[in-house]
């Protein structure tokens, strides 16, 4: 018997926007509404009903799938699912926290046993086995992360290529002769998760544009040891101003302290500009520029494409892709060329 799944391959659409055809759940412009039903007309597709009245019952439930396991940075995820929780709960529902080790089972799973109305993924890989399973499911899936190819799902992120955009064209206009990306984690780079490969090919278009001699550091571990040899292999010896851009979050404080303990001086000799959260930026010591990652106001973009999705009335449609704009915040880290070194 053809399935809803046929119906989305012969139509060159999601499933979902099947499930959206047959239900009236979301509008759905004439043209996709008449290529969705020309091949269920084609295939001979019959919508069962009882499915589709099992399918309405609502859990007041959403999953959400974290990357909770031996490498998982659970200091990072905290505002995330903690925020998630909050937005939901403002919505009279409940969240199910779901560990990403699982991988697409854990995904079939929240959907077989009807244990939630809608699913969150986190920590998405360019690539990532999971998006072919979110895609098939009949329950929506908001991506916090961006992969290669989404599948129809709903994406929502920080816009880390505007991020490496602005630390870059910042270093390169205020007089720095070269910049140095001190990279992320083997494990991030290992898993290829999405962010990483956003970030690095930004800002090496942005450096060649502006002429700006660039170089990445990497992988980079957050320890003390990490840090040293990272700080140890970009160079700061050579002449000229260096600007310091430090893409692993948790790597902030390890190299700002790692720079002082080699004898360089961040803000005088040496810009550093962490991709972090405002709140670590100015904890740090000393208190770093940085731009800005802000975890809570993605999850809010989240947890507000979650509800548009799950609207009975038919909300307009959320984006395919939906970025959270970053914020360059100066503190005492930044170093002006032709400033005299301490």
């Amino acid at each position: 018997m053809p399935t809803s799944k046929d119906v989305a391959r012969l139509a060159g659409v999601s499933q979902s926007t099947v499930s959206y055809v047959m239900s009236g759940k979301r509008p759905i412009s004439e043209e996709v509404r008449r290529r969705v039903e020309e091949a269920m007309a084609e295939i001979g597709f019959q919508p069962n009903a009882g499915a589709r009245a099992l399918a309405g019952r609502r859990t007041s439930v959403v999953g959400l799938v974290v990357p909770f396991g031996p490498s998982a940075d659970t200091t990072g995820l905290l505002p995330f699912v903690e925020t998630i929780a909050t937005g939901v709960r403002e919505h009279d529902y409940d969240v199910l926290l779901v560990t990403a080790d699982e991988g697409p089972s854990a995904l079939t799973r929240l959907e077989g046993r009807r244990l939630c109305d809608a699913i969150v993924l986190m920590e998405i890989e360019a690539h990532d086995p999971r998006i072919e399973v979110a895609a098939s499911l009949r329950v929506p899936v908001v991506l916090i992360g961006v992969p290669q190819d989404p599948r129809g799902l709903p994406c929502v992120d920080v816009d880390f290529a505007e991020a490496a955009r602005l630390a870059v064209t910042e270093l390169a206009g205020s007089g720095h002769d070269r910049v140095v990306v001190l990279g992320h984690p083997a494990e991030a780079v290992l898993r290829d998760v999405n962010y990483v490969r956003r970030f690095t090919d930004s800002a090496l278009a942005t450096a060649h544009d502006a002429g700006l001699p660039y170089e990445v550091v990497g992988p980079v571990e957050p320890t003390p040891l990490g840090a040293e040899r990272a700080v140890e292999a970009a160079g700061l010896d050579r002449p000229g101003l260096t600007g310091v851009v430090v893409a692993g979050t948790a790597a902030v404080q390890p190299v700002l302290t790692a720079l002082v303990r080699a004898g360089h001086h961040p803000g005088r000799d040496v810009t550093v500009m962490g991709v972090c959260t405002d709140a670590a930026a100015a904890a740090a010591e000393p208190p770093v520029t940085n731009v800005s990652l802000e975890p809570r106001d993605v999850s809010r973009l989240a947890v507000r494409t979650v509800f548009r999705l799950l609207d009975a009335e038919g909300a307009d449609a959320p984006p395919d892709v939906a970025l959270v704009t970053p914020r360059l915040t100066h503190r005492s880290t930044t170093a002006r060329a032709g400033a005299p070194a301490a």
